[in-house]
């Protein structure tokens, strides 16, 4: 891949050591993988990006993190790839994980828990109950098809890195073959 251009946009890894925060954390930052562009590094940040970008809340990049370092893979490119989900997209992604979780449990075809839930104020407990068992039903389709969904990506991801990238280096070396002709 082109590294002279992706490196203009990385952090020195030197000058993020240093900062008194990471510091503290030193030890752990040494491995030369964190910080290196190759293939694998980049490939494998890629995808463990991608799995922690679905991780509810605002914990993705504490995950791409604690992910990464005991992987060995490059920190910046998983925290940078993590910014794929944003108020825009994640209401559509986790339309996307409910419809997978639903086809992988075999509930493609029932569409009852999407109806949207009337509360019936004359009949509180009755109204609480039947909330909770739409709240349920959305729960387990939804964790499913959000680990699924996480997966896929991240698999999806880390082969098109690889490929990406082979095919990058083919052609360059094409390019110099043919430069030397």
């Amino acid at each position: 891949m082109p590294r002279k251009y992706f490196r203009k946009f990385l952090p020195d890894s030197a000058k993020v050591r240093s900062h008194r925060l990471v510091a503290r954390f030193g030890a752990f930052l040494h491995d030369a993988n964190l910080w290196h562009l190759n293939r694998d590094s980049v490939a494998g940040a890629v995808a463990i990006g991608l799995f922690a970008g679905l991780v509810p809340g605002p914990f993705q990049m504490l995950t791409a993190l604690l992910l990464a370092i005991p992987l060995r893979r490059n920190v910046p490119v998983a925290l940078f790839t993590t910014l794929y989900t944003n108020p825009l997209t994640i209401v559509p992604l986790y339309v996307v994980a409910y419809e997978y979780g639903a086809l992988l449990l075999g509930r493609g075809a029932n569409k009852v828990a999407i109806k949207p839930f009337e509360f019936d104020w004359t009949s509180f407990f009755e109204s609480t109950r039947a909330m909770l068992d739409w709240m349920l039903s959305l729960g387990k389709p939804l964790a499913v098809g959000l680990v699924a969904l996480a997966l896929t990506l991240a698999a999806l991801g880390y082969v098109a890195v690889q490929l990406g990238w082979r095919a990058y280096v083919i052609l360059a070396w094409r390019a110099r073959r043919n430069r030397r002709r």
